[in-house]
């Protein structure tokens, strides 16, 4: 039983990986979004499903960066303005994450998700 369980858990893993990156390599973001409830399906609790969907997509933004960039859609330098900030907001939500209650997380977390979904069928 535990190796038919084991052998689905890896098919499992698999599918997230490759749906993250595809939808982060289409859209240039949103891997982490969808990584995310995917996680939380396979069994993860929140703030660990969260804090995986950020290593999970350190990866795969790696590889959609080089390729945007080596297919000239993006200069680096147009990036690194927001960078320093970014390095800065990212340190201060992987401590809130720690802080905040797993309702609030998962509060805010829909927020965002319903807000940007809306932003996206009015333009």
């Amino acid at each position: 039983m535990k190796d038919k369980k084991t052998h689905q858990n890896k098919l499992w893993f698999l599918l997230i990986g490759a749906v993250c990156g595809l939808v982060n390599g289409f859209f240039g973001a949103g891997g982490g979004s969808v990584a995310v409830p995917l996680l939380k399906k396979a069994g993860i609790e929140d703030r660990e499903a969260h804090a995986t969907s950020v290593a999970i997509i350190l990866t795969i933004t790696a590889v959609s960066a080089a390729f945007y960039i080596f297919r000239g859609d993006v200069r680096i330098m147009d990036a690194v303005g927001y960078m320093y900030t970014g390095v800065f907001g990212a340190a201060f939500g992987a401590w809130l994450l720690k802080k905040i209650s797993v309702l609030w997380l998962r509060r805010i977390f829909g927020a965002l998700i319903v807000v940007a979904s809306i932003r996206m069928f009015l333009r």
